[in-house]
């Protein structure tokens, strides 16, 4: 009899259910929702780094994708679900009480941000970030996290909301990040007493790491601020990679979900992990999540890291990935968001000059607008991709929402250098896509540089199947390979994957992926006179890059 797994990713905007055949990977069916409060904007404040969800948008959405993924199932799909499992971003961190209860679900906390999940892209805490990182010091707690704590991350994220509401300090027992506190809910473990973690978010996030037991002790956070005394003896000392069973599904989110009581629920972790699994990772090839922001993914075996730390990166860890072998992590904080930034900032007449002119109806007015923003990176990619590299004589730095790696600092901020009077939306649009590039090369070279081998790219997200001209370039920054999934949801393939090995399916995740792992669709190969081009404009990219850092300091 045909069986499933079941695959559900938490992306920014909105969460994905996938449900695979076991037997061959094939992709049965597919639903996504957005989440209502995020989608009208609310709890965010942009100007201030503040990116906050709330929890009913990730439980609502959980029920309504689903009951949209059985209505485009084949019938009786969801009682042969052998398995499931999420992803999530991250890290996106939410404060629990002593009960368990996330505190933006109790009545008084219910419209306080602070009570909430404090998203991936969330920067209030760069403070509390330089602290952290200037108590451990690179050569210790933070050896295997690039050496520099970003305040993207989980204890500067803690300790920020702990400074800013007295309320939600009383109030909080301990923290969890989205990808353990969504598998927690549906199994009824996250009581502090039966709350347990998976790897993923803890060594990447978290700090935690076995050759120091665990966490840093607990003198080591009190000495940063007195608010964190007592929260790392409240955190879970065990951390469980993917692949293992998180718990089973109650009576209630059964019902809820239209799942059997009882079905396995691995653990969880971030989407750009479970993605590179569902794009066959392996040694020497990077996977390149590309979304609003990046998420670079590789592993490595232990003989060939052979205990040596990686400078600047998003942290290597044990079983993160895949089982058995080191997982490694960078990424660029904003590499859609880049573009999307640049069409918001051409379309301002659109948004205003438009919307008060007496000319037109409203019905006419909000049609026009949604049909020239839904043109406009289309129309700007395609008169950029008929300039030469270097064509325009602009150089920038994708920087617009901070720098996550290589060498993480949430303060410094983009450039555009080289504008004159012949400088056109197109050219400009040209040199922030090749600055996206850039950015990312940096990531490659760097771990070129560090020992760790990238031989090739393979590519996943809403950018690598939208834009050719994306791709191209950077095929030609990067002079390598870049391979495109076929999968239109390869983080939810990804955690079908594990899915389908916590559900008995595969005896191992190795197994699963040669099973179940997407094929690649299209393969651009770099053009070795644009490559020669960007080497040189590389380097007045990385001098840029060098002004902005010198003046931030």
């Amino acid at each position: 009899m045909t069986s499933y797994a079941l695959g559900l990713d938490y992306g920014s905007d909105s969460v994905r259910a996938l449900l695979v055949d076991t037997a061959d990977g094939a992709e049965v069916a597919s639903h996504a929702v957005d989440f209502p409060r995020w989608k009208l904007g609310r709890f965010c404040q942009p100007a201030l780094n503040q990116f906050r969800q709330h929890p009913l948008d990730y439980l609502d959405s959980l029920e309504q994708v689903l009951a949209g993924l059985w209505e485009r199932a084949p019938a009786g799909a969801a009682a042969r679900v052998l398995g499931l499992s999420f992803d999530t971003t991250g890290s996106t961190p939410i404060a629990l009480d002593s009960d368990g209860v996330a505190l933006a679900l109790r009545p008084e906390f219910a419209d306080n941000p602070n009570a909430m999940f404090i998203l991936w892209k969330d920067h209030s805490a760069i403070r509390e970030a330089r602290e952290i990182t200037a108590a451990a010091g690179a050569g210790t707690y933070l050896r295997y996290m690039g050496g520099i704590y970003s305040s993207e991350w989980y204890w500067a994220k803690a300790l920020h909301v702990l400074r800013a509401d007295p309320a939600v300090a009383a109030a909080a027992h301990t923290f969890v990040e989205h990808c353990d506190w969504i598998s927690a809910v549906v199994t009824g473990t996250t009581h502090p007493d039966q709350l347990r973690m998976g790897r993923c978010a803890a060594g990447h996030k978290q700090m935690w790491h076995a050759s120091w037991g665990g966490y840093p002790p607990n003198a080591f956070f009190a000495a940063i601020d007195p608010l964190l005394d007592g929260l790392r003896e409240r955190l879970p000392a065990d951390t469980f990679s993917a692949d293992q069973l998180c718990g089973r599904l109650t009576a209630q989110w059964a019902v809820r979900l239209g799942l059997r009581v009882g079905t396995p629920v691995g653990f969880g972790a971030f989407d750009c992990h479970m993605g590179a699994v569902a794009a066959n990772v392996r040694p020497g090839v990077l996977t390149k999540i590309m979304g609003t922001s990046t998420c670079d993914i590789t592993v490595a075996s232990h003989a060939d890291i052979d205990g040596r730390s990686i400078r600047g990166i998003c942290g290597q860890v044990d079983g993160s990935v895949m089982p058995g072998m080191v997982g490694l992590e960078a990424g660029q904080s904003a590499f859609g968001d880049l573009y999307a930034w640049f069409k918001d900032l051409v379309s301002w007449p659109l948004a205003n000059l438009l919307e008060a002119s007496a000319l037109l109806e409203a019905p006419t007015k909000a049609a026009l607008r949604r049909e020239i923003e839904g043109r406009t990176l289309a129309a700007l990619g395609e008169a950029a991709a008929a300039l030469a590299p270097g064509q325009a004589g602009i150089t920038a730095l994708d920087w617009v929402n901070g720098r996550r790696t290589p060498d993480a600092d949430q303060r410094v901020a983009m450039a555009i250098a080289g504008l004159n009077m012949g400088s056109g939306a197109p050219q400009v649009f040209r040199a922030l896509v090749e600055a996206s590039a850039f950015g990312a090369r940096a990531i490659i070279e760097r771990f070129r540089d560090e020992g760790v081998a990238v031989d090739a790219v393979v590519a996943i997200g809403g950018i690598s199947k939208k834009s050719d001209f994306v791709m191209q370039v950077c095929a030609d920054v990067w002079n390598c390979p870049i391979d495109v999934l076929e999968s239109e949801e390869s983080c939810a393939l990804g955690a079908a994957i594990f899915a389908a090995t916590v559900g008995g399916a595969y005896p191992d995740i190795a197994s699963a992926q040669k099973a179940l792992a997407s094929p690649v669709c299209k393969t651009y190969l770099p053009d070795p006179g644009a490559a020669a081009a960007y080497d040189g404009m590389y380097r007045h990219y990385l001098a840029l890059g060098d002004y902005v850092n010198g003046a931030v300091q």
